[in-house]
């Protein structure tokens, strides 16, 4: 028996090119850009305090481009839309600024949230486009965080130090912490009683002006309390070091110290100074400060006492603390750098010891400082032994009063065996005489921080 194929007639070939043009017209609107199926991305912070003066930004994306949205707020009575736009030129990555609703002074709202709504320019879902809606919930927070003065020093020299007590108290509590002319930060450490902290300050000895320092509080709706710390200045005068370097010094000296920084040493002899007086003096600085912050202990203090630093035995003083040195080569002024610390000789690898317990925070090799050792002693309080030639404790030791830890030596950029020694406050190098004065810790920092308990206790 044959089989004969039988022949489309007009209508199965019209079919089957319809059935074509489906076919490439749904791939086209499936993979075409116009056509996108990605939903709008709003990006904004999870949970979100609100002081009901400052606005909320929020980030809006999109690969086809923005061309709609609307924020609405509600706490379980009202709704009220706050913004809302139909965009003229679709945008791609928008922010906005949400701005509060005029609610009433004594407004109390829970539960309440941000509604934002979003729609793209793509062609998808009907030439509507995608839609995307995400729920924020809103903490209401229109009060200022409490934060008073109990008490502190009365004054502070430049250079030297303070210490004040405070009380801060706020439910959401983001910071806290003192400034120094709006420019340098020192912590809070939890003191005595819950909602109550301390602080040691330092007036920076490159800080020639005397502006203002702050306790400052800002909670997690941004709301700001400054209160101002009253401290009466001292000036303190400042002797210039006049210091003649030689070529001898540089190569030797300054370029080993920067090879044995892992630094780069320069060909020229003055650039080999500069690069370690300056760029590397900056780096250890910072180095102090670094370790200092992330080592000193915050835990919780309910007394504190300390006693007067000791000078290194049988030594001479040759070099103090805040002096401007002025560096010359050939007769030419090159540079200047303040000297934190005081310098005292003895005779050479002379035994150094502690006058404080404390832990050991640093032990290492330290550029222009040498080998150098730091150790906290609690409330923000370190101090530095540099230039040593041996070390007799490792990093993280406890140490105790009169403990041998080092032998002074000539590490580091110096011109013979010395010991650094330098006191910390929060990694500022402050003056050390106020810390080796018996009656000046007394009066100025274990004094005040009984009266402050006294206040503390309502007594």
């Amino acid at each position: 028996m044959e089989f004969r194929k039988k022949k489309r007639g007009p209508f199965g070939i019209i079919f089957g090119l319809l059935f074509v043009i489906l076919l490439v017209g749904a791939g086209y609107v499936y993979f075409s850009p116009a056509f996108e199926q990605n939903k709008p991305q709003i990006i904004s912070q999870g949970n979100i305090y609100w002081n009901l003066k400052s606005p909320i930004k929020i980030d809006l994306k999109d690969e086809s481009g923005i061309k709609y949205y609307k924020v609405i707020f509600r706490d379980g009575q009202k709704s009220i839309v706050l913004n809302q736009e139909v965009l003229k030129k679709v945008e791609k990555n928008l922010s906005i600024e949400v701005l509060p609703p005029k609610l009433d002074m004594f407004y109390k709202g829970v539960d309440t949230t941000l509604e934002i709504e979003v729609v793209d320019n793509s062609k998808w879902n009907l030439l509507e486009g995608n839609k995307a809606v995400k729920i924020i919930d809103i903490k209401i927070d229109t009060l200022k965080p409490v934060a008073n003065v109990i008490d502190n020093s009365r004054y502070i020299q430049r250079g030297g130090s303070a210490v004040v007590v405070v009380k801060v108290k706020d439910t959401n509590l983001k910071e806290a912490y003192i400034s120094f002319n709006d420019e340098k930060r020192f912590k809070l450490i939890p003191y005595y009683k819950e909602d109550y902290y301390v602080s040691l300050i330092a007036w920076p000895i490159d800080f020639e002006e005397f502006s203002r320092v702050n306790l400052i509080a800002v909670d997690k709706a941004d709301n700001k309390t400054i209160t101002k710390v009253p401290l009466y200045i001292q000036k303190k005068k400042i002797r210039v070091d006049n210091i003649t370097l030689s070529e001898n010094f540089i190569k030797n000296i300054s370029a080993s110290v920067l090879e044995q920084s892992f630094e780069e040493v320069p060909s020229n002899t003055k650039d080999i100074f500069l690069y370690s007086n300056k760029d590397l003096r900056a780096k250890n600085i910072q180095t102090i400060e670094q370790t200092v912050d992330k080592y000193m202990n915050n835990q919780f203090i309910e007394k504190y006492s300390i006693n007067s630093f000791d000078r290194l035995r049988g030594s001479k003083t040759v070099a103090g603390y805040g002096e401007r040195r002025h560096y010359y080569l050939d007769g030419e002024k090159i540079n200047e750098a303040w000297h934190l610390g005081i310098d005292w000789a003895s005779v050479k690898k002379a035994p150094v010891r502690v006058s404080n317990d404390g832990t050991v925070i640093f032990n290492g090799y330290l550029g222009l400082y040498g080998n150098t050792i730091i150790i906290d002693h609690g409330m923000g309080l370190a101090t530095l032994y540099a230039h040593t030639s041996s070390q007799s404790v490792k990093l993280g030791d406890q140490v105790v009063t009169n403990q041998k830890i080092a032998n002074t030596g000539a590490t580091g950029a110096v011109f013979g065996d010395h010991l650094h020694f330098g006191t910390l406050v929060q990694g500022v190098e402050v003056n050390p005489i106020e810390w080796m004065d018996k009656h000046w810790i007394k009066v100025r920092i274990t004094d005040v921080l009984s009266s402050a308990k006294k206040l503390i206790d309502g007594k």
